[in-house]
């Protein structure tokens, strides 16, 4: 699967325990979100199109209204990086 490089970037922050906040207009329809680090920082370049990718995808889900995290099929096609590799 083709994961362009925002689209890793916001899925290796997920897979280290990051989460997408998102803002829903009138209850239905997403307006916007905020991908969030396990330390509270944001992520700079994500936006709703890589977010809609990310779901198209299936790389990401929200179960009963909480915040998305990545998803099994997320973590599976997540490549590596440096400091998310065990020592």
């Amino acid at each position: 699967m083709n994961i362009s490089r925002n689209e890793q970037r916001a899925l290796h922050v997920l897979a280290l325990g990051g989460r997408i906040l998102h803002e829903r207009e009138n209850g239905s329809k997403i307006t916007s979100v905020t991908c969030v680090t396990r330390e509270g920082m944001i992520l700079s370049g994500f936006d709703l199109s890589v977010f809609s990718k990310l779901r198209r995808k299936r790389l990401i889900e929200s179960r009963s209204g909480a915040p998305y995290r990545i998803s099994r099929r997320g973590r599976l096609s997540v490549r590596p990086q440096l400091d998310n590799q065990g020592a």
